[in-house]
């Protein structure tokens, strides 16, 4: 292969992982409406056990039928298990907890600082390095959902105690990054997903007891509704699409587009919710914007 036919190739390869990635947090943005609706009309915890244990069962039933293979290790066996955990039950639990008191579209804000922790995180923890160029995007990229917050901190959708859960869940969410990096050649992506999402459900079990008490659903259309597309779109779809993305990208880099959340999260938010979005969110989303792009090019 001649080396200008490398470079188109190598060129189509970035160009395709950044439509990917841009997909990936348009379906992770969209995910805060339904789950707002969920966390509102529903018990949070409850909601996220069937979520997970539905798209659990089906991904194990597409790898079955796929004859993907799983774990023949306990080791393995663990992995995903504090994969789940990380990655759905801390994370997503913690974040439909403050879903409960948060706007939709605060919460996808609070999401977007995930690239910025994993990036300090990422040189010592992933052997991944972050030059002055990318260190600088990341810098604006979180002036910018920084700007925003600001701007929406007296409204009352941004309560410190929430935003403290918020966080907490974000940063579970940052090592369940840097855990998958570390441990994705040992597993099968379908089979891995499915594992830990399945997980993921029975490990929130005693918590929504605890918390929450006995299941019990209302069935409205908009629960309905709402639950079918988390666990068809987002659970099942962009739990793949970003595993994939993981695989085949440096963490720092496919994280960066996180920074965009807010961008779409706060669109459907207002369109959907009726949520208000203030001129100056628009100048935050432009700082982000630039700050991924120089985060790309670092």
């Amino acid at each position: 292969m001649s080396t200008a036919t490398r470079a188109a190739t190598a060129a189509h390869a970035q160009r395709l992982g950044v439509v990917l990635a841009l997909l990936y947090v348009f379906l992770w943005a969209s995910a805060f409406v339904p789950s707002k609706v969920l966390s509102t009309e529903g018990q949070p915890l409850w909601m996220l056990v069937v979520r997970f244990l539905l798209a659990g069962g089906v991904l194990l039933a597409v790898a079955r039928a796929m004859r993907r293979p799983f774990p023949c290790r306990m080791r393995g066996w663990l992995e995903l298990l504090l994969l789940g955990v990380l990655t759905n039950a801390l994370y997503l639990g913690l974040a439909y907890i403050a879903l409960e008191h948060l706007s939709s579209g605060m919460g996808a804000i609070l999401s977007s600082i995930n690239p910025l922790i994993l990036a300090l995180l990422a040189p010592r923890l992933l052997g991944e390095p972050l030059s002055a160029r990318k260190g600088l995007g990341l810098l604006l990229g979180f002036g910018g959902v920084l700007a925003i917050m600001i701007e929406r901190a007296g409204t009352g959708t941004a309560r410190p105690p929430d935003v403290a859960i918020m966080v907490l869940g974000v940063i579970a969410g940052v090592f369940s990054t840097v855990l998958f990096k570390r441990i994705q050649h040992r597993h099968d992506l379908v089979a891995a997903t499915a594992t830990q999402l399945a997980c993921a459900g029975l490990m929130l079990i005693p918590a929504a007891l605890l918390l929450e008490g006995p299941l019990h659903i209302t069935p409205t259309p908009e629960l309905l509704g709402s639950m079918a597309y988390l666990v068809v779109i987002v659970s099942v779809a962009a739990s793949l699409l970003w595993f994939w993305l993981l695989t085949h990208g440096e963490a720092s880099r496919v994280s960066a587009f996180y920074f965009l959340t807010p961008a779409f999260g706060l669109v459907l938010g207002a369109l959907l919710l009726g949520e208000h979005i203030a001129p100056h969110d628009l100048f935050g989303l432009g700082a982000i914007a630039a700050g991924i792009s120089l985060v790309q090019r670092g």
